[in-house]
């Protein structure tokens, strides 16, 4: 079994001036989005299962290759992300059931040597619906510096029938960054580090 992938689209933004700044480095922010048939769309379907098990490690790896190659290493990856946008003929549960896999998910956090999970969307539209793509540390769900979000949208995707799958990244955090960060909060709030839900 076989996703019918209609084709794959590139995102990749160079950022030079941020807030009347120069960045101190270029700051690189990228997707690759698989625009494919959506082999549950119009019918209830109770097991899902049996596509996400053979169209998540196809996509997974196929997808993770193209986005080492944009960003030149997993090394070069420092805040990672994915999402879907499933077509009206859809639900929601098939934008989750294709991104929500170990199958799909482990090749991109194995190739960036990640420790944090994946943050993600999974939503509806139709074409030209906004993809948004939420990003975070790969190692350190805390640092606010790499919390980012990529948008872009697809003029003819996704169609009634079909689910838009992304991976995304970035070469860095936003090149300003001075919010603070979660930890410092926390410290300041009088939690404990170790336990943060207590008082």
């Amino acid at each position: 079994m076989q996703p019918e992938i209609r084709k794959i689209v590139t995102y990749d933004e160079e950022v030079f001036i941020e807030g009347f700044k120069a960045a101190e480095r270029p700051w690189r922010l990228f997707a690759v989005a698989a625009v494919l048939t959506n082999p549950w769309a119009g019918r209830y379907v109770e097991n899902l299962k049996p596509e996400i098990q053979a169209f998540g490690p196809i996509l997974g790896e196929m997808m993770t290759e193209r986005m080492i190659a944009l960003a030149g290493s997993g090394q070069a990856i420092e805040a990672y992300g994915k999402a879907a946008v499933v077509g009206l003929n859809g639900e929601i549960e098939h934008a989750s059931g294709l991104i929500h896999t170990l199958r799909f998910g482990n090749f991109y956090r194995e190739a960036v040597e990640a420790k944090s999970y994946l943050s993600f969307t999974n939503t509806r539209g139709t074409a030209n619906a906004p993809i948004m793509v939420p990003l975070m540390d790969k190692n350190d769900a805390g640092r606010r510096s790499h919390y980012l979000t990529i948008q872009f949208s697809i003029p003819d995707a996704p169609r009634d029938d079909e689910v838009v799958v992304v991976l995304g990244g970035a070469t860095g955090g936003r090149p300003h960054h001075r919010i603070g960060d979660r930890y410092q909060d926390l410290k300041d709030l009088g939690h404990d580090l170790d336990n943060p839900a207590a008082v």
